[in-house]
């Protein structure tokens, strides 16, 4: 499977889409079983990354600057342009700058590795990003939104989703390795479940699909998706140049230049799902605008395994 893994990621996406397809009353049902899911595939990412890690990739200050500087300092940028051509909708505003202004913690380790990318280091560098998008999102939803940021946001999810979607899955993935340092029974219990990362992203993804593509029966939605699929091609062809730059200014080396451009292309739209779930009904299309866009950016690292490689070559014989 990890030889495989875009094909399995490309069959979850078809298979979660024929079952929204064939059995759209399961939809609702689904959704409430996307946080267990994730929170489960955050963990088995978390396991993978030492605590002792952790604490020596804080040290890599050139990669951790450049890592910070693509994802909230450019790509707020490049949305800010993107944003005065949005279609007006509410919903599919926030929808767009949910899912684009919010770096992914997940596959991006995945598809950067494919690809030859110091995929370790961002795996390293996947709480920090994590709890950054937590903190800085608000201030980035307000500079966009204005004050209609109140009228649509509730601080509740979003504490509900750092404490069940970060905060647990990271303390419980702490305490299994503390457990694997000091007992033969731990050190099997963590390789057994590092071995479930990718079919948990498949299940993930086969889930998220499956609960939120019977929304697009309705045709206002589907009109949202269509409008929002171009912008969303655009940033990952903007990204793949913003990202390859900010790899230059930094001086990095050829992995880890293509771990930054992966960071800063790649979004997280599986965690800020959630939140887009909990928007009030009036703005239930945010949801479908969020899936959309990682339909399109799974293909679109299908590309870019093959593309970085090029646009960043390794020097090395």
């Amino acid at each position: 499977m990890e030889r495989h893994q875009v094909a399995v990621y490309l069959g979850a996406l078809a298979t979660g889409a024929l079952v929204g397809l064939a059995a759209p009353g399961a939809g609702p049902g689904l959704e409430h079983a996307i946080n267990p899911v994730l929170a489960a595939l955050l963990y088995v990412t978390f396991l993978q990354v030492p605590a002792a890690r952790l604490l020596r990739s804080l040290r890599a200050g050139r990669f951790l600057a450049a890592a910070l500087a693509v994802n909230f300092v450019v790509v707020p940028a490049v949305v800010a342009a993107m944003f005065a051509f949005l279609p007006d909708e509410q919903a599919v505003r926030m929808g767009v700058l949910l899912v684009l202004l919010t770096p992914c913690v997940d596959y991006v380790i995945v598809f950067s590795g494919l690809a030859g990318g110091s995929n370790h280091r961002l795996l390293a560098a996947t709480p920090l990003l994590l709890i950054a998008q937590l903190v800085l999102l608000p201030g980035y939803l307000y500079l966009f939104l204005g004050s209609d940021l109140a009228d649509v946001v509730e601080a509740g999810p979003f504490a509900e989703a750092f404490a069940f979607l970060i905060a647990l899955p990271l303390a419980l993935a702490w305490l299994t390795q503390a457990w694997a340092a000091r007992r033969r029974t731990g050190r099997q219990a963590a390789d057994a479940v590092g071995t479930a990362m990718v079919p948990l992203m498949a299940a993930t993804l086969a889930t998220v699909v499956a609960s939120q593509v019977p929304k697009l029966d309705d045709g206002d939605s589907l009109g949202d998706v269509a409008r929002v699929v171009p912008f969303y091609v655009l940033f990952l062809a903007v990204m793949a140049v913003a990202g390859l730059a900010v790899a230059r200014l930094f001086r990095l080396d050829a992995p880890d230049g293509r771990a930054i451009v992966f960071t800063g292309a790649t979004r997280n739209s599986l965690v800020v799902l959630p939140l887009a779930l909990a928007l009030p009904d009036r703005l239930a299309a945010a949801s479908v605008v969020v899936v959309a866009q990682t339909l399109v950016e799974v293909v679109g690292m299908v590309v870019y395994v093959r593309a970085v490689p090029r646009l960043l070559p390794d020097p090395a014989p």
